[in-house]
């Protein structure tokens, strides 16, 4: 099944209008149904989301993209690192000199 992936900045704004569809009259299923989400996804995003406000949501994602560049650029290190100690140190296949018989 394919997911949708929902920017933050839209998943405080589908949560702002849910709130005004909610009336006592209407059931809370229909008011979900009408931003396209589902229950659960509507709960999550209350959990997470639920009463910030979309500076605040910018705010509170712009250091988990950071972090996960970061992550990546010292996994990238680390390997080169690692290939070039092994490269280094004569152990590699590639790197060491053919063996000579005696």
């Amino acid at each position: 099944m394919h997911r949708k992936t929902h920017p933050a900045e839209g998943i405080v704004d589908k949560l702002r209008s849910l709130d005004g569809l909610v009336s006592p009259d209407a059931r809370f299923a229909e008011t979900i149904r009408s931003i396209a989400v589902t229950g659960i996804t509507s709960y999550c995003w209350r959990s997470e989301y639920g009463g910030l406000k979309s500076d605040q949501v910018k705010r509170l994602k712009s250091p988990e993209t950071e972090n996960e560049r970061l992550r990546r650029a010292i996994s990238d290190l680390t390997l080169e690192k690692l290939m070039l100690k092994e490269a280094a140190s004569g152990n590699s296949e590639l790197g060491s000199p053919p063996a000579v018989c005696r």
